[in-house]
């Protein structure tokens, strides 16, 4: 339940892609926003000052000393330079010390002390309860022991006015660009996840299929984002296929070499029913080889497991000889076969002790099951310069040479096996088994005789 609900909280591909995207992109047209809401306020504040600026300066120029008064010809072009669209109330004040010479009396006065000479400044004030800019600047005249001041001033109706339209302009600049990068964001979002559509359809496309197809997709041309994505999917694919293949061929191997202990038993049931006394030991003895298959079948499906290799451990191989030997020697008894071992010291490596031990096994049980009686099988632990070894080696018939290569394929019944139950899994087991687990295994004609040879080339060994 918890993993369906955290897939349904999962968002789309699409979806994720498209926020990580736009948000983004919204942040910096925020950032962009109020940058220039910053800059189009300075731009808006300095142009206006340099506008007011001009009207004071022209203002001030009319200023003069004539027969030792301040005079002074205010021009109607001097106060059209501020004229504009929303009508800002203009103001100004022309005062000799303190004394107020022409102008608005009440318009908020500088201190003099503050004015550099002949340097405009410009101040923000409240005046008759509208806020507005003054532009004043401090002049010198000849023979006139006090200052000159002149202020211009205009409200500021027609600033916010200019820049509420550049704001407006900006804003909408900033919608319009958002929204074409959304119309084109969404098709180019199509085109990226295109190929992830077609993996997705070419996984899709199996469930159609009656019979699974575990083949490598055919997605076509892939992103390197995307490629690791299909190699998983076809590794995990084969993987799948090799377990599969397994089990399909674990179930018919088993039901074709059962089919024939199990006709036996049912024909010796039906002896014993009419009351045949050899038919309780033939059921007896067809019972015994079907176990025997089945152990075979299920140690070959074992050493055949699919996935990584076994973990290692420390194996003593004079150990594992010597637990395969008390295993099969109430068998070489049966056979009149004499087991000798060969191993005056441990041979310790690093490797799987079941798999070693499940090899040995079989190769002892081949050797004793296709030896004639009164022949023996020695199994000899060795140790290397390079490797650790066992070899099993007895002085039955062998094998062809010609069919030393068939040896080891699974129910394989060679020429010299004809006549000897078995289920022609031992070597197969054996051959599997050591493959997995790193080790080589060889077969060798001695003349009388078979020699297997297991070694185990590249593994830590250590002698105890």
């Amino acid at each position: 339940m918890a993993d369906e609900a955290l897939r349904g909280r999962a968002l789309a591909l699409r979806t994720r892609l498209l926020a990580a995207l736009l948000a983004p992109l919204l942040g910096i047209a925020v950032l962009l926003g109020l940058a220039g809401a910053t800059l189009i306020a300075d731009t808006v504040q300095r142009t206006n000052d340099r506008v007011l600026g001009g009207a004071l300066g022209a203002i001030a120029e009319t200023v003069q000393v004539e027969r030792g008064e301040v005079t002074m010809d205010l021009s109607p072009a001097a106060f059209g330079m501020l004229e504009n669209s929303e009508r800002d109330n203009v103001y100004y004040r022309i005062a000799v010390g303190g004394r107020l010479l022409t102008g608005y009396a009440d318009l908020p006065a500088p201190n003099d002390a503050e004015l550099t000479l002949d340097m405009p400044r410009f101040r923000s004030a409240r005046y008759r309860g509208q806020d507005i800019r003054i532009a004043e600047v401090r002049r010198a005249l000849p023979r006139i022991a006090e200052p000159v001041v002149v202020q211009v001033a205009e409200t500021l109706d027609g600033r916010r006015a200019l820049r509420r339209r550049l704001l407006a302009a900006l804003l909408l600049g900033e919608v319009v660009l958002v929204g074409v990068a959304l119309l084109l964001i969404r098709p180019a979002l199509s085109w990226s996840l295109r190929p992830l559509s077609r993996l997705r359809d070419a996984v899709a496309a199996r469930d159609t299929r009656a019979t699974p197809d575990l083949s490598p997709l055919d997605a076509g041309p892939l992103p390197t984002e995307l490629r690791p994505l299909a190699d998983a999917f076809d590794h995990l694919l084969a993987r799948l296929d090799t377990a599969t293949a397994g089990m399909r061929r674990f179930t018919a191997d088993a039901s074709h070499q059962m089919r024939t202990p199990l006709a036996v038993l049912k024909v010796q049931v039906a002896l014993a029913r009419r009351g045949d006394p050899a038919a309780l030991g033939e059921i007896a003895d067809a019972g015994n080889r079907l176990e025997h298959l089945v152990k075979q079948l299920l140690a070959l499906a074992r050493a055949e497991e699919a996935g990584m290799a076994p973990p290692s451990e420390r194996v003593d191989l004079r150990e594992v000889a010597i637990a395969v030997i008390n295993r099969r020697i109430a068998q070489a008894i049966d056979a009149s076969v004499e087991l000798h071992l060969d191993a005056p010291e441990p041979v310790a490596i690093n490797s799987h002790r079941t798999l070693v031990f499940e090899i040995l096994s079989n190769l002892v049980d081949n050797g004793i099951r296709y030896n004639g009686g009164g022949g023996q099988v020695i199994v000899v632990v060795a140790q290397g310069d390079s490797a650790a070894s066992v070899i099993v080696a007895d002085d039955g018939p062998g094998l062809p040479d010609a069919e030393l290569d068939k040896a080891g394929h699974r129910f394989a019944r060679l020429s010299t096996s004809q006549g000897t139950e078995g289920t022609g899994l031992g070597l197969a087991i054996a051959q599997t088994a050591a493959q997995r687990i790193g080790a080589e295994l060889s077969l060798v004609n001695t003349y009388p005789g078979l020699r297997a040879t297991l070694s185990f080339p590249d593994m830590p060994t250590s002698s105890a």
